[in-house]
């Protein structure tokens, strides 16, 4: 009987040391999962906001080249509105962007040293600007006839453009603080000389996961 009782201890304590080691292996294979998910994980979220920064990116340079399409052929310097060549025949014809189907009017948005006339700044984009309907035919080959009428005769009434419906955050710094760069300045140009606004790029100083600034894109 007293061997039997000691057999039965010696027993519930190997049983509790197989439970313990089973508790140190378990716990020794979750930390090591939970070192290989963590960077995963840190890489997928930098994954998803690289592509809103690619996506945002898009969404502003494409609303600056849209604007700059119709500034085309509008506000001759010195201009309050714009002219219809048709009617001024001493300005030059300029031919049209076929994808634009409106000519800005409100000129006294560009200043005298905006000679490119790219947007003057973000928020107008945002804020939209005045428009007013091309002609249909914008390439014919005679500039004084009425087939390069930049405005339709039926359709001269005003309306406001919006590129933009609002600028869009950078998903790395969390703020609207892009940096600007004018027509008139270099590709590294981190100051903004507030002519115009020819391009875009993040504020971030972050390496993407390819290897790349952000700033560089």
């Amino acid at each position: 009987m007293k061997k039997k009782f000691f057999q039965n201890i010696n027993h519930r304590k190997a049983q509790e040391a197989y439970t313990l080691l089973e508790l140190i292996i378990t716990l020794t294979v979750i930390s090591i999962m939970v070192l290989i998910a963590l960077p995963l994980a840190e890489n997928a979220v930098r994954r998803q906001k690289e592509m809103q920064l690619r996506e945002s990116l898009r969404q502003i340079r494409s609303a600056i080249d849209e604007f700059k399409r119709d500034a085309i052929g509008a506000c001759p310097q010195g201009a309050i509105t714009t002219i219809n060549p048709a009617k001024a025949q001493e300005q030059l014809y300029v031919p049209a962007d076929p994808r634009s189907r409106v000519v800005i009017d409100d000129c006294t948005i560009f200043s005298p040293d905006n000679l490119d006339r790219y947007p003057p700044s973000l928020e107008i984009l945002v804020e939209g600007v005045r428009v007013k309907p091309r002609g249909l035919n914008v390439t014919a080959p005679n500039i004084f006839s009425d087939e390069t009428k930049v405005f339709k005769d039926n359709q001269s009434q005003e309306i406001k453009k919006v590129y933009l419906r609002e600028i869009p955050i950078d998903p790395f710094t969390g703020k609207r603080d892009w940096i600007l760069r004018s027509s008139y300045q270099s590709k590294d140009s981190d100051v903004w000389d507030g002519i115009n606004v020819f391009d875009v790029r993040s504020a971030s100083n972050e390496t993407a996961l390819n290897g790349e600034k952000y700033r560089d894109w």
